[in-house]
């Protein structure tokens, strides 16, 4: 049996509103982490547009598996139409997939600001909530890496599968080494899927708690 990646790497990160005055100069290096951290909301925005269609395309993919399977080689022109169509497929897939990655990619790139901040913090124990949160936002990014590397390359087998379809003269070994290598490639897919899910949510505690530390006030209407 195939491993099928549902993607539900849709951030959770909270979107407030800061009750602040003045300029940024004059914000204390909590209240400038901040207007960082709500900038890397923005730059996630491409990341969650992605996440829809990425679900969508790959529930489709598994539907032709599934029809390839039941038809069998003996109805070689419906299996080759089938086959060609999922391989449009998981280039569509691809797409979706590298502009998610640009979209985290920057997001590091804003987020990382952050730490120029952190060491200006005179509370100890606020000054430690910023590691923490810090701390976890980078292992986020580097998991996501992670998936994308593994998701890229479960793509590039699921091309040399459907293409071994289109091959009237294909063996039932040289269908199952693929499998296997499928099987193999989802399975850290999903592990690392479910990594990024749960520093996700680590993320999003982190940060009400270095929020409610650092006495800043946001909307909890706006807190989903």
């Amino acid at each position: 049996m195939r491993v099928y990646l549902k993607n539900s790497t849709l951030i959770a990160i909270i979107s407030s509103i800061l009750m602040l005055t003045g300029c940024f100069n004059q914000q204390t290096p909590a209240e400038k982490m901040y207007v960082v951290m709500e900038k890397v909301v923005t730059a996630e925005k491409g990341f969650e547009d992605q996440q829809d269609p990425l679900v969508e395309l790959e529930m489709k993919e598994k539907v032709q598996y599934d029809q390839i399977m039941a038809l069998g080689m003996k109805q070689y022109e419906k299996v080759v139409k089938i086959a060609d169509e999922a391989i449009k497929n998981s280039l569509q897939r691809k797409a979706y997939m590298n502009v998610e990655q640009k979209s985290l990619k920057e997001s590091e790139m804003e987020f990382k600001k952050t730490g120029e901040f952190i060491k200006d913090i005179d509370d100890d124990q606020l000054r430690n909530k910023a590691k923490e949160l810090y701390k976890t936002m980078m292992t986020r990014y580097k998991t996501h890496a992670v998936l994308y590397r593994e998701y890229m390359t479960g793509i590039a087998y699921d091309q040399e599968l459907y293409r071994l379809f289109e091959k009237q003269n294909v063996t039932l070994d040289e269908l199952q080494s693929e499998i296997n290598k499928i099987n193999s490639t989802y399975k850290k897919i999903y592990a690392a899927n479910n990594q990024f899910n749960e520093l996700t949510l680590k993320y999003n505690k982190e940060k009400l708690s270095f929020y409610e530390t650092a006495g800043i006030k946001i909307d909890k209407s706006k807190s989903k």
